[in-house]
């Protein structure tokens, strides 16, 4: 199998959807070896964050001299960045060789049960990692934490960022139930760090951590604002996650010992693109990505901007998905800006690029609202600017930095950022 075969093959399980249990990625998992009881894990749940807080933990612990394997999702261009170890993606010949190695293991399922695209994912960077041997895993959740297939590990340390609105469909309609979402990562007597602080959802996780005899450490944001370690990523929403990734670290000290020097290096030093990442063209043009896809996204960017880049007006080019909050965002962001291009993200679920814009307009009045075909053409009239801010999807920020030229090698394989629940 070559690495184009094993992408196509990955394209052809999204028609199984997405389930959310565990029994099948176990079987899978169990046919497979159980490469998981080879490994050790820290597995992060939450609703913003998540990405930048495994960075962290990775990067800090590659700082201490450890081969750390690194599991996230979605990817924003190539699919292989779903899957890395000390920084490095999975290369195309061994994601091949991996895939091809799995499929006799789908045929034992029959139809109805047959595992997602997440869970073969899921269960080939276990395959991954183990056979990489990895001296830790830091392990992203997909979707929720209770039901989600890489809730089949039993990590060192459970990390929940926060709980804010998100994926209400699928999580639940209230703080509450989304957090007992989150929560479900929580194991018996297995640590868990979290910066959640508001009451309905902390409580909620001190709940469960107290049923599974957890320790549970808190950061609180006011800890976080006095956070003298210098983190290479901008905002003050990643002191925050700083913090809990330095709280993650210290629990696990007796088990995985870091010293101050090495977390100084490792939070120096990492990097994680489409988070406020800044982009300075030869010319002097600023251009700031952000995949703000959520209401507390929107609000942290737009924080972010406030104080990192005070007295700079950019010219806003927004999309989203369809299924998010996007008239709620849009009205965040629409005092921020005096010329905003909305487009449509490459998804079959896009937002319509003239209701995102209507949104803008009546939100400012006074700022000029162009609805674009695509990114390319809103970056083309754009270019003389001296500062852009690309934001919304995820989708559109991983766009973006393949037309700029800053993207991971590989490309055309963000529609395996696609699902939809199994009927």
């Amino acid at each position: 199998m070559i690495y184009a075969e094993a992408i196509q093959f990955l394209y052809g399980l999204q028609l199984f959807g997405a389930n959310f249990g565990l029994e099948t990625p176990r079987q899978l998992a169990a046919l497979a070896g159980n490469p998981q009881a080879k490994l050790r894990f820290i597995h992060v749940a939450g609703t913003n964050g998540k990405g930048s807080t495994c960075a962290m933990l990775e990067s800090i612990y590659r700082s201490a001299g450890l081969r750390v394997g690194l599991f996230t999702s979605p990817h924003l261009v190539s699919f292989r960045e779903r899957i890395q170890v000390n920084r490095e993606l999975i290369s195309e010949a061994d994601l091949a060789r991996l895939v091809a190695e799995i499929q006799p293991l789908l045929k034992r399922f029959p139809p109805e049960v047959h595992p997602t695209m997440f869970e073969v994912v899921t269960v080939l960077a276990l395959n991954y990692f183990a056979e990489q041997n990895c001296d830790l895993v830091i392990w992203e959740t997909g979707l929720g934490g209770r039901l989600d297939a890489t809730n089949i590990v039993t990590p060192r340390a459970s990390v929940i960022t926060n709980i804010a609105f998100d994926h209400q469909q699928w999580l639940g309609d209230t703080l509450g139930k989304i957090a007992t979402e989150k929560a479900g990562i929580i194991k018996p007597g297995i640590p868990v760090v979290t910066t959640v602080e508001v009451p309905e959802a902390l409580a909620v996780i001190e709940t469960v951590a107290q049923q599974n005899h957890s320790p549970l450490v808190k950061i609180s944001g006011m800890a976080a604002s006095r956070f003298t370690l210098h983190a290479s990523l901008l905002g003050d929403h990643q002191k925050l996650n700083a913090a809990l990734a330095l709280a993650a670290v210290e629990v696990l000290q007796p088990q995985i010992p870091v010293t101050p020097m090495e977390m100084q290096a490792g939070l120096a030093a990492v990097n994680w693109p489409g988070r406020l990442q800044l982009i300075e063209k030869t010319n002097g043009q600023k251009i700031l990505l952000d995949g703000a896809h959520n209401v507390a996204g929107a609000k942290a960017l737009r924080a972010a901007l406030e104080k990192e880049f005070k007295g700079l007006r950019p010219v806003i080019i927004f999309g989203a998905l369809a299924d998010k909050q996007w008239p709620d965002i849009c009205r965040i962001f629409a005092p921020l800006a005096a010329k905003i291009f909305t487009v449509p993200v490459a998804s079959e679920r896009t937002a319509d690029a003239s209701e995102l814009a209507k949104i803008f307009r009546d939100a400012n009045p006074g700022a000029e609202v162009l609805a674009g075909k695509n990114i390319l053409e809103a970056l083309d009239a754009s270019k003389d600017e001296p500062f852009i801010l690309i934001t919304g999807s995820l989708y559109l920020i991983g766009e973006a930095l393949e037309l700029l030229g800053h993207s991971p090698a590989g490309g055309g394989e963000r529609g395996l950022n696609e699902w939809s629940a199994r009927r």
